[in-house]
């Protein structure tokens, strides 16, 4: 594939699954310069993103639309990336040299294996990101990372596609893949639930607003998790505090039992980290620890 000055040609992009993720992608490669020449769509919904943020597609099948391409976005459900591939390997589609680039923080490039036997060139492009589907997801890439896994031959060359998108590309080895996206499932998704369970327990507790109360709070905790790490914690975990939390368990108990296990497991966790960092005492911790196991 030709290069220009060690970054990607210009290159006629196709969308296979031109969802939340996939629609961004397009998009912010469009901006980059590339032409998004066509895309798969089923849904009323997948159309609707096309038609407004990929205006310059081709609505086709997706067999068509990486025969159009010279880099196809393979944005489909994690599930679905083996069937995908293996389908478009199978039935015969030219995909010699094409760029195969799937987005998922799951797969690394091993995924597409039946469509890189057929002469596909397989990059795995994860952003370190959620979308919404709202316009701003496009200018949010400016402001994240990307999880990049390749063959070693190909590692400029998905990279410098990050870079163009403006965005920081982080090399994720093959087989840290599945860790890797752990770690972001488990902290951004989980992050939500435990948001909005706080907000749902203080309107609980006669709280008007309690996004407006939990903001500048939580604003500062997730700085300082960032900034210091463990270091950052404060609580009454962190006092040894276990008649407070026992008191907490208590409330949950009658409020919102469904509630009571994620904060007792959470409890303990972050006992545990405490306690391995040096900062909680043995003696607190035995308190707490007794707690928590009742």
């Amino acid at each position: 594939m030709e290069t220009t000055q060690g970054r990607p040609a210009r290159l006629r992009v196709g969308v296979i699954g031109p969802g939340r993720v996939g629609s961004v992608l397009g998009q912010a490669l469009g901006r980059a310069g590339h032409e998004v020449v066509a895309a798969s769509a089923v849904s009323d919904a997948s159309r609707e993103r096309v038609a407004g943020r990929l205006p310059t597609a081709r609505v086709l099948e997706p067999a068509q639309v990486a025969e159009a391409s010279d880099l196809v976005l393979l944005t489909v459900p994690d599930d679905a990336l083996p069937d995908i591939t293996e389908g478009l390997a199978s039935t015969g589609t030219d995909l010699r040299g094409k760029l195969l680039v799937h987005a998922s923080g799951a797969h690394g490039y091993g995924v597409l294996a039946p469509a890189t036997l057929v002469g596909a060139l397989p990059l795995a492009l994860h952003p370190a990101m959620t979308f919404t589907g709202r316009d701003e997801d496009v200018d949010r890439l400016a402001n994240c990372a990307f999880g990049v896994t390749a063959p070693e031959q190909l590692r400029p060359i998905a990279e410098a596609l990050v870079v163009e998108m403006g965005a920081e590309p982080v090399w994720i080895e093959e087989e840290r893949r599945t860790l890797y996206h752990a770690a972001l499932a488990g902290g951004a998704n989980h992050l939500v639930t435990l948001v909005a369970d706080s907000a749902a327990l203080l309107s609980a507790a006669g709280v008007p607003e309690p996004g407006r109360m939990l903001a500048p709070m939580l604003s500062a905790a997730l700085d300082n998790a960032l900034r210091l790490g463990i270091h950052g914690l404060s609580g009454p975990v962190l006092r040894g505090d276990a008649g407070t939390v026992a008191g907490h368990i208590e409330q949950l108990r009658e409020n919102a039992p469904e509630s009571v296990a994620s904060y007792v497991e959470l409890a303990r966790l972050t006992a545990d980290r405490a306690i391995n960092a040096g900062m909680l005492k043995p003696e607190d911790a035995v308190r707490l620890l007794d707690v928590l196991r009742r």
